[in-house]
């Protein structure tokens, strides 16, 4: 149970730091830049949700892929939310294509860097949390 609720915070805390970095992002016009609309108001209703799930996806950690390496396990199971938010989320619950293409070209790229950030962020905190 201790690991459970170790991997969830984790995956809380990362979703944290992620929401953070897409904030960021967007609010110094880094998104808009490179033509992608993603610059989301940080407001309790969009984190709350965000940080939830990224709990919930903090128990992908329970799978055993590169457990010494901290760095390499952040960025292998961060693909896992990226997928699903590339091909599940965008086209079928945003209406937003394929990958999120109608949000701009680089939004791909742009997931990929935000979803990163979640794994690593998990990752570290479980291996300073034991």
């Amino acid at each position: 149970m201790k690991r459970v609720l170790i991997f969830f915070a984790a995956g809380c805390l990362g979703a944290f730091a992620n929401s953070v970095v897409v904030w960021l992002f967007g609010d110094l016009g880094i998104t808009k830049a490179l033509g992608v609309s993603i610059s989301p108001a940080l407001t309790a209703s969009w984190l709350y949700p965000r940080i939830v799930w990224g709990g919930i996806w903090g128990l992908l950690f329970f799978l055993p892929l590169c457990n010494s390496k901290p760095f390499s396990k952040g960025t292998l199971l961060s693909l896992f939310p990226t997928m699903v938010q590339l091909f599940i989320v965008f086209p079928y619950k945003a209406n937003k294509g394929i990958a999120g293409i109608e949000l701009g070209i680089f939004t791909p790229v742009f997931v990929f860097i935000y979803n990163w950030v979640w794994g690593v962020v998990t990752s570290l905190t479980i291996r300073y949390s034991k």
